[in-house]
C-alpha cells in the first residue's frame, strides 16, 4: 500500500519538478512550485525509507505537456493532482499497519493543506466539504490514467 502511495508522490513531485525546471511560473504560482515540489520530494524520500528494499515498482516516467509552462494549466493540473493524491491517501490508510498509519496520516494533513493552497488560487473555496472522500488503488489508478501526464 505505500508503495502505491510512492507512486502517486513521485506524480506530484514530477509535476512541481518539471514546472520549476521550466521556470515560466511567476508570483505565488511559483512560489507554491518551489514550497510544495519540496514537500512533496520529502514525501518521496519518507516512503521510500519506510519501504526499503520493500518496494515493488520503480519511478514511473510522466509528461506533463505544457501544463508546467502555463500557468493557468499548471494551476488545473497541481488542483487534480493534489486532490488525487489527498483521495489516494484516505483510500490508502484502512489499508496500512499501525506503524505505517502515522506516516500516511502525517502526509495526509501535508496534503490537505496543499489542496487548500491550490484551490484558494484557483478562486475555489478552499475547504468546501466536511470530509474528503477516499479513493480506491484503481480509483486512484484510473485517474491518474485520466490526466494523460503518464508515460
Amino acid at each position: 500500500m505505500l508503495d502505491w502511495l510512492l507512486q502517486v508522490q513521485h506524480l506530484e513531485a514530477g509535476l512541481y519538478a518539471e514546472a520549476e525546471r521550466r521556470g515560466a511560473l511567476s508570483g505565488e504560482l511559483r512560489e507554491l512550485s518551489q514550497v510544495v515540489g519540496e514537500q512533496e520530494r520529502a514525501h518521496v524520500a519518507a516512503l521510500e525509507r519506510a519501504l526499503g528494499g520493500a518496494r515493488k515498482s520503480g519511478r514511473p516516467e510522466f509528461d506533463f505537456g505544457d501544463a508546467t509552462s502555463d500557468p493557468q494549466r499548471f494551476l488545473a493540473a497541481a488542483l487534480e493532482v493534489e486532490e488525487l493524491a489527498l483521495a489516494a491517501v484516505n483510500g490508502q490508510v484502512p489499508n496500512l499497519t499501525r506503524r505505517r498509519i502515522a506516516r500516511a496520516m502525517g502526509i495526509a494533513s501535508v496534503e490537505a493543506r496543499h489542496v487548500g493552497w491550490v484551490r484558494d488560487l484557483a478562486g475555489r473555496n478552499p475547504a468546501p466539504r466536511p470530509a474528503d472522500a477516499p479513493a480506491t488503488q484503481d480509483e486512484t489508478r484510473a485517474a491518474i490514467e485520466a490526466t494523460g501526464f503518464t508515460t
